[in-house]
């Protein structure tokens, strides 16, 4: 198979805005926040120029302390970003988050790099920074998951047990959803991409079931990690409110 990437023009890639601008247009007639909308692809467009500038210079390091770095500041960040449907106690649950997503996604990001892969160096940046990005966006949506629907079913005084079971269930819905589509109804974006740039599909294979595991794993490692620190801290709030 072909092994090299197609490089897409600038002026090639102007005709996906077309239908972007379509339903944009739409929404504005339909008296929606199209605002918002325009301004979610604006912001998309300059994180992607700007993620890519930044990620070339960084695989280019050999340094495993820029590495780290990066992974810090995607950790800390994916953190405070889970908190987002509890901001009246995002502080005070800040530090629970941190623990979690640090547990959940830390042990996965190591028996991957070091066990599956055998990273050499193991903090190998074009490997290690794409999957800590998959593996922390999980564990982060995961935890905001976990979090709102907590609150919400002691809110309606729901007994402290039941309702972690119900939102440790509802944190891992769109994980276990994507896990019954793969293959069947989707073909995910890593092995997407590994397919259009030459690999294999039995090899792109092997490396999606990694993925589909890793996010699993991080997800349910991270939402019980959080339910579990988290319990008095919440009651005590909904107390004080």
């Amino acid at each position: 198979m072909n092994s090299t990437v197609q490089v897409i023009p600038l002026l090639n890639l102007g005709f996906i805005f077309i239908p972007v601008f379509v339903v944009l247009a739409l929404l504005h007639q339909w008296s929606l926040n199209s605002t918002n909308a325009l301004y979610a692809v604006v912001r998309m467009l300059g994180q992607l120029l700007l993620i890519g500038y930044f990620l070339a210079s960084i695989f280019e390091t050999d340094n495993a302390g820029i590495v780290i770095l990066v992974l810090a500041v995607m950790v800390f960040a994916s953190s405070w970003i889970a908190l987002g449907t509890i901001k009246k106690f995002r502080r005070v649950l800040f530090k629970n988050a941190l623990l979690s997503i640090v547990l959940g996604g830390v042990i996965i990001l190591f028996i991957v790099s070091a066990a599956v892969l055998q990273l050499q160096p193991w903090y190998a940046p074009q490997v290690m920074i794409p999957l800590a990005g998959m593996v922390f966006a999980n564990a982060m949506n995961s935890v905001s998951l976990s979090a709102e629907r907590l609150f919400a079913e002691l809110k309606r005084e729901v007994p402290y047990l039941q309702a972690r079971q119900i939102a440790l269930q509802a944190a891992l819905i769109p994980v276990i959803n994507s896990m019954f589509a793969v293959g069947l109804v989707s073909l995910p974006g890593m092995m997407t991409g590994q397919i259009l740039s030459g690999v294999s599909p039995l090899i792109a294979a092997r490396y999606q079931i990694m993925v589909m595991c890793m996010i699993f794993a991080s997800a349910g490692i991270a939402s019980v990690c959080f339910l579990l620190l988290s319990r008095k801290v919440i009651e005590q709030a909904l107390r004080d409110n």
